[in-house]
């Protein structure tokens, strides 16, 4: 198929499945005019992709997992031991995330109770 194909099949625009080949996610075939060529399984792994990156994950780590990672019914299936490492390091850059977001939440909501006392 086509890259005007694939993107209506995954609901993902050309533009950003031509970044994935850049980055090395998508490796579609060339015709002799130098046209890309997705094959079937290339729907699945966009989808795989896309929820790899609503997961937090970068495209530089997308591309070392994406050969261990499946995508089914909308549920990301590991499919190698190594994958857990680089889990586990994202789980805690989220949490740390949330830590920070939090802590921000804190101090706005301290100026927002003393502008409450300062008053217009």
């Amino acid at each position: 198929m086509q890259i005007g194909e694939l993107a209506a099949r995954s609901g993902v625009p050309e533009r950003l499945l031509r970044y994935y080949e850049e980055r090395g996610l998508l490796a579609p075939d060339r015709t002799t005019a130098g046209r890309r060529r997705y094959q079937e399984s290339d729907v699945a792994r966009v989808d795989t992709i896309r929820a790899l990156l609503a997961a937090g994950l970068n495209t530089a780590n997308i591309a070392v997992m994406l050969p261990c990672v499946g995508y089914d019914a909308g549920r990301l299936l590991p499919q190698c031991p190594e994958m857990v490492t680089r889990l586990a390091r994202q789980r805690r850059r989220l949490d740390e995330s949330i830590a920070g977001l939090e802590h921000s939440r804190r101090l706005v909501d301290e100026l927002l109770a003393e502008a409450g006392r300062v008053g217009p």
